[in-house]
C-alpha cells in the first residue's frame, strides 16, 4: 500500500513538473489556468438568470441522450409483440432476442472509439450531426426491416450512432456551459436518457393493439424525430469555444463565447474565461507536442489511446473505467431490455403495471 501511494505521488509530481516546465518554456502563457469565472448563481436559479439561449443549446444537445434511452426502451416492448414475431419469427428465440439486443451495444462500442477523432477534427456539433445521421439511418433500416438479418444490421448501425451521441452530447454541453451551470446542465443528459426509456415504453404499449406491422414499425419510426431535431437545430448554435481555441481560431472563439454568454467582449468575466480557454488549449498543445512530437491525425489518436494504458496512467484508467463497469454490472440495463419479457411470463394482467413500475423506477 505504501509503495502504491509512493508511486502515485511520483506520478503526480512528474505531472506537476511537466506542467511547470511547459509554463516556464512559454513564459506567461498559462496565467489563468486554475482560476474560476463566476457569472451568477448555480442550479435552477442560475439557469433562470442566464436566459433561454444556453438552456436551449444544452437541451437540444441532450436529445442525443433521449435517442439513446428511447432506443434502449423500444426494443424491450416490441420484442414481446406477436405482430412483430409474425414478421421476424427468429427474434422470438432466446438467442435471437439476446443477439438482436446485444448488437446495439456492440455498435455503441464501435462508435465510442472513433468519436474523439471525429469531434477533434470536424468540431463537436458537426460530430453530433454525423452521429445523428448514422442513428437515423439505423432507425430507418429497423423500421423497414422484413427479416432478422436486416433488423440486426439496423440495430448495429443505430448503436454506432448511439455510442457517438452518448459521448458527444455531454462533451458539447460541458464546453458551452458557463462554469457555474456546467454541472446543472450536464444533468439534462441523464434526464433525457430516462425520459427516452420511459417514453419508449409508453409509446410501444399504446401501439401494441394496432393492426399489422404498424404496431411495431411506428415505435421504431419514432426514433427519428429526436435525432433529426438534434442534427439539424444544433447547427444553429455556436461552435464550442474550446474547439475553436484548439484550432487556433481565436477571434471566432471569443465571438462564440460572447454569443453563449450574451455579453460583450469587453466584459471582464468573458475576457477571464477566454484567457483561461486559450491558456488551457495552448498548454494541452504544448504537452501533446512534448509527448508525441511530429505526430498528428489518426496516428496521434491511436497514440493517445495507448497513453491511457501506459504504466504511468493505468491507475486513473482503472478508476475511470471501473466506475462505468460496475455501474453497468449492477444490471439496470438488463432490466430495461428484458422487463417486458418477464412481465409477459406473469399470469397476471400486468403489462400496464409494468409500464408504471418502469416509469417510477426511472423517475426515482
Amino acid at each position: 500500500m505504501a509503495s502504491d501511494f509512493g508511486k502515485a505521488k511520483h506520478d503526480d509530481a512528474e505531472h506537476q513538473e511537466s506542467s511547470q516546465d511547459i509554463h516556464n518554456k512559454n513564459g506567461d502563457m498559462i496565467p489563468d489556468l486554475g482560476e474560476d469565472v463566476v457569472y451568477g448563481p448555480s442550479g435552477v436559479a442560475g439557469i433562470l438568470s442566464s436566459g433561454p439561449y444556453i438552456l436551449t443549446a444544452a437541451f437540444l444537445a441532450s436529445l442525443g441522450g433521449f435517442s439513446f434511452g428511447y432506443d434502449q426502451g423500444v426494443m424491450g416492448v416490441v420484442n414481446v409483440l406477436p405482430q412483430f414475431h409474425a414478421v421476424v419469427p427468429y427474434a422470438a428465440t432466446a438467442f435471437g432476442k439476446g443477439f438482436m439486443t446485444g448488437m446495439l451495444l456492440l455498435g455503441c462500442f464501435v462508435g465510442c472509439w472513433f468519436y474523439p477523432y471525429v469531434s477533434d477534427r470536424w468540431s463537436r456539433k458537426r460530430a453530433l450531426l454525423i452521429a445523428s445521421t448514422i442513428f437515423s439511418i439505423g432507425a430507418i433500416i429497423q423500421t423497414a426491416a422484413y427479416d432478422y438479418g436486416t433488423l440486426v444490421a439496423g440495430r448495429a448501425i443505430t448503436g454506432v450512432g448511439t455510442g457517438t451521441l452518448a459521448l458527444g452530447a455531454p462533451m458539447y454541453i460541458s464546453e458551452i456551459s458557463p462554469p457555474n451551470l456546467r454541472g446543472t446542465l450536464l444533468v439534462l443528459e441523464s434526464v433525457a436518457i430516462t425520459a427516452g426509456v420511459t417514453l419508449a415504453y409508453w409509446i410501444s404499449y399504446a401501439c401494441k393493439d394496432l393492426d399489422g406491422d404498424v404496431s411495431w414499425r411506428l415505435p421504431f419510426a419514432l426514433q427519428l424525430p429526436s435525432a433529426l431535431a438534434l442534427g439539424g437545430t444544433i447547427q444553429l448554435f455556436p461552435y464550442s469555444p474550446r474547439w475553436l481555441a484548439m484550432k487556433d481560431r481565436y477571434e471566432e472563439c471569443l465571438e462564440s463565447l460572447c454569443r453563449l454568454r450574451k455579453l460583450p467582449a469587453s466584459d471582464d468575466r468573458v475576457q477571464k474565461e477566454y484567457n483561461g480557454i486559450l491558456a488551457e488549449s495552448r498548454f494541452q498543445a504544448a504537452l501533446q507536442e512534448r509527448r508525441h512530437p511530429g505526430i498528428s491525425g489518426v496516428r496521434l489518436e491511436i497514440q493517445e489511446w495507448l497513453d491511457v494504458l501506459s504504466k504511468k496512467r493505468w491507475r486513473r484508467t482503472i478508476v475511470g473505467a471501473g466506475v462505468a463497469f460496475f455501474q453497468q454490472l449492477q444490471g439496470v440495463n438488463a432490466f430495461i431490455y428484458y422487463a417486458p419479457t418477464l412481465f409477459v411470463l406473469s399470469p397476471f394482467e400486468i403489462a400496464i403495471a409494468g409500464a408504471k413500475r418502469l416509469t417510477c423506477n426511472h423517475l426515482l
